[in-house]
């Protein structure tokens, strides 16, 4: 399963409840992007979401 290598988020799974209530499985997936960072020194490829990326969680090579 996909995930944040720096912060863990994931997918999430709920309920769509429409307007007569009927309630159907979905889920919500995070903004994961793969993305070279400096990891221990070196260049490496990680796969991020962008809530890490904007809050400058991650040095991009």
């Amino acid at each position: 399963m996909a995930k944040c290598e720096i912060c863990g988020k994931s997918v999430q799974s709920g309920m769509n409840v429409s307007h007569s209530h009927i309630r159907t499985k979905r889920t919500w997936k995070p903004n994961l992007q793969t993305v070279r960072a400096i990891v221990d020194g070196t260049p490496k490829k990680v796969t991020v979401c962008t809530r890490c990326l904007r809050s400058g969680k991650v040095n991009r090579a």
